[in-house]
């Protein structure tokens, strides 16, 4: 049976406490980055971001569009304006007759192209409106992201300061002990995720369960120096005469 005098034994109780402190700051510092409104507000980022790609596109195609338009028109102005000319000019009864019949024809079209623009205007104005807005909500999400991620940062700076200084007193201490029981106690908290802690009034702190008859029994035959372990978690058991 390994063996460690009680003192050492019990100085292992400061040493469980900054383990304990390191193991309860990294579960802080997971919880933090695993923040459940980081998540959210990503997926909103991103749905209100393709959303914006997808009005981006449809401006693009609406803004084709009445270039598009644009030009039908022009090119009809373009043929008005040399029919009308020739008119102008006189001619063969015959020819201005079709020339006159062409340019009804041509104002017709014109009318109809120029509806058709007008309308192609409207709906880019609708897009462009729809883009501006759309283009809020995306600015309005990243301000969030951002201001609960800063939020975010600066709480994991503080836990991980204070993991910092906690692990380096750990160090401190764990440099105090003979190897023996540090080797003890290390392989214990590595197996068992606790390395040691107190019988108190029977009661195994490391398990939270009161110990057998038998077991105790066990226990109070071994010797001050004796290291012993909780038959339940596996940990050290830190023995004192004022906690029987």
């Amino acid at each position: 049976m390994a063996k460690a005098a009680p003192a050492e034994q019990l100085r292992l109780l400061d040493l469980q406490a900054l383990d304990g402190r390191v193991k309860s700051l990294d579960k802080q510092a997971k919880t933090l980055k695993a923040d459940p409104r980081l998540t959210q507000l990503q997926a909103e980022v991103a749905a209100a971001q393709s959303a914006l790609g997808q009005i981006s596109i449809e401006l693009s195609d609406t803004q084709l569009e009445l270039k598009r338009s644009e030009g039908d028109v022009e090119q009809v102005v373009s043929r008005m304006e040399r029919d009308e000319a020739r008119l102008n000019a006189g001619g063969l009864s015959k020819d201005l007759m079709a020339l006159q019949a062409d340019l009804a024809s041509l104002a017709k079209r014109r009318s109809d192209l120029e509806d058709a623009e007008l309308e192609v205007m409207e709906r880019l104005e609708d897009v462009t409106g729809r883009q501006a807005t759309q283009q809020s909500v995306v600015q309005g999400l990243q301000g969030q992201l951002e201001l609960v991620q800063s939020e975010i940062d600066a709480a994991l700076a503080e836990v991980l300061a204070d993991r910092e200084e906690t692990q380096q007193k750990r160090t401190e201490l764990a440099e105090t002990f003979e190897a023996s029981l540090l080797g003890v106690y290390q392989k214990t908290l590595e197996r068992r995720g606790i390395g040691a802690a107190r019988l108190f009034h029977g009661t195994s702190e490391g398990s939270g369960m009161q110990l057998s008859p038998g077991d105790l029994a066990d226990i109070s035959k071994a010797a001050d120096d004796d290291i012993v372990f909780c038959p339940d978690s596996g940990c050290i058991l830190v023995r004192s005469g004022e906690w029987s």
